[in-house]
This record gives C-alpha cells, sequence and structure tokens, in this order.
C-alpha cells in the first residue's frame, strides 16, 4: 500500500500587527536574518538556508499569523495534496495555481479549523546555502495555541499526514511532517494564537553565539538556554517589537520512523522541562506572552 499524501516540510511563516515594518532593522541587526523581498506592507526575511523567505513581517490592524507557509517537492505531489485535503472537507482558499506575489511559486492555501490560513507552495526560487556561523537557518517549528487541542490535531493528523511525536503531559502535542520532532506544536489555551516561532542555527555554538549577539544588543532570554526533554533541542526564548515570542535553537532530535514511539512527557518534573536545568519553568510572565493575543484568523473564504 503506498505511503498517503503528506505536507512536505515547514517553510516558514508570516506575521501580521500594526507597524511591524517598522520593526525590520530588529531581525536583520540582531536576529540574523537579511531582507530578501519588499511590497507595499509586508517584508520578507530569509536565512542562511535555501528557502527563499521563512519569516514575514505584515502590517495590518490586527495581531496574528497571516499564514504558515509549507513546501511540496513537486506539481504532482501538491496537486495530489489538494486533492486529498479539499476531499476532507478543507476549506480551500482557491485551486493551485501560481501565487501572484514578491515570492510567487505554484500552490493553494487552506484553512485549519482555528480560521488559520495554510499555505502550500513549489517550484520557489531557492537561495544558495550559507551557513554562516550564529545566523539562523531556517524556521525549525511554530508553536501554535488552540482552544481545543484534541480536534486540531486529529485535523493534522487526517488532513495533513502529521504524525505524533510526542506529548507534554496533556497540554501540549508535538507534530511532524518530515524527520524533524516536530515542525507544529499545538499547546491546550483559551483561543487560538501563536506560541512561538523556532529559528534553527546550524550548531550548538552558533546557538550560543547568537544568545551573545543579542545580549551585547541589549537583549536578554525572556526564557533560558535550557534544552527541552521533547524533541531534545537547546532553546532561548527572545521576545519581538512587536511582542511575538521567537526562539533560537538547535540539534532538533530526527526521528526514525520505524523504531519513534510517542511518550508523554511529565511537566512536573524540571528534567522534562530543561534538560540541562540552566533555566528552570518558565515564569508567569513568560507564560502569559507566550499566550499571545486572540487571533480571529481568516473566517471570509475568498472565490476560488
Amino acid at each position: 500500500m503506498s505511503n498517503p499524501i503528506r505536507a512536505g516540510f515547514l517553510r516558514g511563516i508570516v506575521m501580521r500587527a500594526p507597524g511591524i515594518t517598522a520593526t525590520t532593522d530588529f531581525y536583520t541587526e540582531l536576529w540574523g536574518l537579511n531582507v530578501a523581498k519588499t511590497a507595499d506592507g509586508i517584508t520578507y526575511l530569509r536565512g542562511t538556508g535555501p528557502e527563499p523567505f521563512i519569516y514575514g513581517l505584515k502590517d495590518g490592524d490586527s495581531y496574528g499569523i497571516e499564514y504558515v507557509h509549507f513546501g511540496m517537492d513537486n506539481r504532482a505531489d501538491m496537486d495530489a495534496l489538494y486533492a486529498h485535503v479539499t476531499a476532507k472537507g478543507a476549506p480551500a482558499l482557491g485551486k493551485p495555481a501560481v501565487f501572484d506575489d514578491p515570492i510567487g511559486g505554484y500552490g493553494f492555501e487552506i484553512l485549519d479549523p482555528d480560521n488559520r490560513r495554510l499555505r502550500f507552495t513549489t517550484e520557489l526560487e531557492a537561495n544558495a546555502e550559507d551557513d554562516k556561523f550564529a545566523y539562523p537557518r531556517k524556521v525549525s517549528h511554530v508553536v501554535l495555541n488552540t482552544p481545543d487541542m484534541d480536534a486540531l490535531e486529529a485535523w493534522y493528523q487526517e488532513v495533513l499526514g502529521f504524525r505524533t511525536s510526542d506529548y507534554s503531559a496533556d497540554m501540549m502535542v508535538f507534530m511532524r511532517c518530515n524527520r524533524d520532532h516536530h515542525s507544529i506544536a499545538l499547546v491546550r489555551a483559551q483561543y487560538p494564537s501563536v506560541n512561538h516561532v523556532a529559528f534553527e542555527m546550524p550548531d550548538l555554538d552558533s546557538f550560543m553565539r547568537g544568545i551573545g549577539r543579542m545580549k551585547q544588543k541589549g537583549q536578554v532570554p525572556s526564557w533560558g538556554p535550557g534544552r527541552h526533554g521533547p524533541g531534545n533541542n537547546p532553546f532561548a526564548y527572545f521576545v519581538s517589537p512587536s511582542g511575538y515570542v521567537i526562539e533560537f535553537t538547535s540539534e532538533l532530535q530526527q526521528i526514525d520512523e520505524a523504531t519513534h514511539e510517542a511518550q508523554v512527557w511529565s511537566r512536573t518534573d524540571p528534567d522534562s522541562m530543561d534538560r540541562w536545568m540552566t533555566a528552570g519553568p518558565p515564569t508567569p510572565a513568560q507564560r502569559a506572552v507566550m499566550a499571545g493575543r486572540p487571533d480571529a484568523g481568516f473566517p471570509h473564504l475568498r472565490k476560488g
């Protein structure tokens, strides 16, 4: 029996906020990204990996996710994924086509059950890779707050083919679409919002040097450095000028599909939250900023 069609890989995310493009210097001078393209009211930022952009800043009158961006290897897989997700009842914002924006690519968009827009693209022009020391290579994972974690987990499994890697008690689920331990994680919460976005550094020294660069610029971690239990990745969280939580990480666990079994990690054992025991548990202030601001998403479908 052939494998079911699945979402291929995480490319990045576009965030929306009032005046967010005015914070571009924070991401280029401190965080370590470079401007890839700009258009009216939007800035696309790239890392040192092949993606044409990994993080977008879009001016808007509300705070939230403009879209989460995934990739597929080719048009045939894209068309097959579209047929699969629409057969599963996912609301599509149009049929597969070439996007008319500065990034382009062939693909389509759907909404998840929290009205969160997900974009899928292929045939994007790749950057020349440059694992520059202490600069982000890609977006490692996106963590989403949701009022119905169980239903959303099932939706990502059934509609997009994600697999569950691990749980943090009954409060968080880590989900993968490739060998990365998690590209998406879901947190049980009061309302839909973004929890945080993690940027992958090439190695542990780059991870620590990135923290050092931020500290030299007057930006100290809001939580970390430490090393998580689920995913086994080091972490250091910061708060962006628009109030979004962003993370440096590295060395995310790579899953062996033949042998991996999901486990439930404790939230009361300090070693599960931080295996180095350097960061300790998140403070109430950290939890509050990770709760984010309610994101209504995209309730009105475009005609496709």
